[in-house]
């Protein structure tokens, strides 16, 4: 009898242990799962190409993952490292969330990837460098927004209407 009080008490005592893992497994990086639309531009000697690609970028565990990058270069998942995450307040009052970002790769055949950019809230700014045995190859730009945009901020109820959350008083 002892003992299958204490095997119960043991198995309980394991089980609280596994869910209380899972439940502080940790916070994710504030870019993940994420998706950008965004418009890659080339750059060659210091001209802007008048015609730009659409693409998207997805961010997910720690990594990101581009179409133009993949069909082009064949590039995956690459991994990127935060390196300021930073809060700050405009000039309208509003608090605004800054993320500078890289990612670096280097493949078998010595081509260098670099990708520098900027999230600000819902916005992305960046550039694409790859390199040859340090020698410039290709260089881009890009800009774009958060798939689904801005969230919308809750409209002002009209004269005579309840507020979100109350009852109408009749």
């Amino acid at each position: 009898m002892i003992k299958k009080k204490i095997f119960s008490l043991s198995n309980l005592t394991l089980c609280a242990i596994f869910f209380m893992c899972f439940a502080f497994k940790g916070e994710k990086d504030p870019l993940h799962k994420r998706i950008f639309n965004i418009n890659i531009t080339e750059v060659k000697d210091g001209i802007v190409a008048k015609k730009s690609v659409m693409d998207k970028i997805e961010f997910k565990d720690g990594k990101l993952f581009s179409e133009f990058l993949f069909d082009k270069f064949q590039y995956k998942w690459l991994k990127y490292r935060i390196n300021k995450d930073s809060i700050y307040t405009d000039s309208t009052d509003t608090e605004v969330r800054l993320l500078e970002v890289e990612a670096t790769t280097t493949d078998d055949k010595d081509l260098t990837l670099a990708i520098n950019f900027a999230v600000v809230e819902w916005d992305i700014e960046g550039t694409i460098k790859m390199t040859k045995s340090d020698k410039p190859k290709k260089f881009y730009d890009f800009s774009g927004f958060e798939k689904g945009g801005k969230p919308k901020k809750p409209k002002k109820p009209k004269k005579g209407e309840p507020i979100e959350g109350e009852q109408k008083q009749e």
